[in-house]
């Protein structure tokens, strides 16, 4: 509804809704995956790839007919396709009017046998395995990044946290090494999805190959063998071997799963990274001419962590849309599937690669800040310590339980300047200060060595990152991979 006054003009590129995604965080080679460029000149070379399948088991087809549909790949005319498809509401047939128009020749053969799932379903799987490529790669980036890290930081001590309460010392890279983790369970299932990958190929309207049984003269071997041909001509070693009219949309399930999946292991990774530069332990990127708030200029804002969130939660919540969509999908098929996928399939994929986008620029310039993290040590160390000052004692003839009951009371004692009085930590000085402990004051700051409450966190991220991480790695070009990666917005 305008108001008075205003002019509307709806030809504007800025009068109508666009995505975010497009405009603001996916790649432009995840958004051209999935273009009307990308998915209808996939139709037209599926066309061709059937031809010429066809052609080889002996349909009369000509080699001018396909050199003809050839040469008409990508010249795709989409406002005389849109002009089709308001007179026969069908958009398959439309392209196949227009692509027809093109190939004078070859307009009688083209779709011979197909029905509109032969482009259709075909066309998704294909894009849906360059996707899961794509963001194959994305991950490996982020793995990579974060190995550096890891390796970097694999003994520099820092305070744990169990139910974001203090707990024991860790290191800065043991600590990221959980993230990493999660991350290679992710570059696996993506690995794992885009190989599990079949093609639907050449199934006929209700998935029985009817239609290219009598192409075939009721040659089964024929229909088995263009079956497997088409699939072959696209990239594809495997089909389906059954479907209705459509691929099984479990298939879409398990693919979304995946990236949902994914979408959990971005959003606890900047979580952590949010409550870290809470702390002013870690912080994300901050350019020089970076304004954290409009209202307070002081202000660090982790918005690319938070962006890596906001964008995960919507990626994790498409997983119901697809369960949804395969669980309706009645007997061969339903349409009630096509809205919701050409929503759901494209956002998961955007969503994840501009998720790992965000956070592949995150991981090439983490900031540590070790004397802050230091100090926090500094803070609960002495508590941790008891157990060490009680066994020095032991080890000195004294007796554990008084030994036990000295420190607990002495630990409340400073608990309460810290709680109560808003002091430091003064546990130590009141060992000290306390004759009982005299056999042990000159070991005091030995037993307080952060160093020495690491465990063997050092030794667990070098072995990690040999035996896990960097396996996977030799898996991608790394050089290729590990471009600078800076954000538009």
């Amino acid at each position: 509804m305008s108001t008075e006054g205003e002019i509307i003009d709806f030809n504007s590129p800025f009068a109508n809704y666009r995505s975010p995604l497009s405009t603001r965080y996916a790649s432009k080679e995840m958004q051209y995956n999935f273009s009307d460029q990308k998915k209808f000149s996939t139709w037209r070379k599926l066309w061709i790839n059937l031809a010429k399948a066809e052609q080889e088991l002996g349909f009369n087809i000509t080699d001018a007919q396909i050199k003809e549909m050839e040469a008409h790949i990508y010249d795709i005319d989409f406002k005389a396709a849109a002009e089709e498809e308001k007179l026969t509401r069908h958009d398959v047939m439309a392209h196949v009017h227009v692509y027809a128009k093109l190939c004078p020749l070859a307009a009688p053969i083209i779709h011979a046998g197909a029905t509109s799932c032969f482009v259709g379903d075909n066309t998704d799987l294909i894009i849906l395995r360059d996707g899961l490529e794509m963001l194959q790669s994305r991950v490996a980036a982020v793995i990579g990044n974060l190995a550096k890290f890891c390796d970097e930081y694999k003994s520099v001590p820092a305070l744990g946290f169990t139910h974001l309460q203090p707990a024991q010392l860790t290191t800065i890279g043991k600590r990221a090494t959980l993230w990493l983790f999660d991350l290679l369970m992710d570059e696996r299932a993506l690995r794992r999805a885009k190989d599990d990958l079949r093609f639907r190929g050449a199934k006929g309207t209700t998935g029985t190959q009817a239609s290219f049984l009598q192409i075939f003269n009721g040659n089964t071997e024929k229909v088995k063998a263009l079956d497997k041909r088409v699939s072959e001509l696209c990239g594809f070693n495997k089909v389906y071997p059954v479907t209705g009219q459509t691929y099984s949309r479990k298939v879409d399930v398990e693919v979304v799963s995946v990236l949902s999946s994914l979408g959990s292991s971005i959003h606890k990774m900047c979580s952590d990274l949010r409550l870290l530069a809470n702390m002013k332990e870690i912080e994300e990127p901050f350019e020089k001419s970076q304004i954290g708030s409009s209202a307070m200029p002081y202000k660090r804002n982790p918005m690319r962590s938070e962006r890596c969130c906001a964008l995960a939660r919507h990626l994790m919540a498409l997983f119901s849309n697809a369960a949804n969509t395969h669980a309706v999908q009645w007997l061969e098929r339903t349409l009630d599937d096509s809205a919701n996928r050409r929503i759901t399939l494209a956002e998961a994929f955007l969503s994840a690669d501009a998720a790992l986008i965000t956070l592949t620029n995150i991981t090439q310039g983490l900031v540590v800040y070790p004397k802050v993290i230091e100090r926090r040590i500094n803070q609960e160390l002495p508590f941790m310590s008891a157990e060490n000052i009680i066994m020095a004692m032991v080890k000195k003839g004294g007796d554990r339980q008084v030994c036990h009951e000295k420190i607990r009371v002495l630990s409340q004692e400073a608990g309460n300047q810290v709680k109560i009085h808003g002091k430091e930590n003064d546990l130590l000085e009141r060992v000290r200060a306390d004759s009982y402990f005299a056999p042990i004051v000159k070991e005091l700051d030995s037993l307080l060595d952060p160093s020495t409450y690491i465990g063997r966190a050092p030794e667990q991220v070098t072995e990690f990152l040999e035996s896990e991480v960097k396996p996977v790695l030799e898996l991608y070009n790394l050089e290729e991979i590990n471009k600078p990666v800076s954000l538009n917005i």
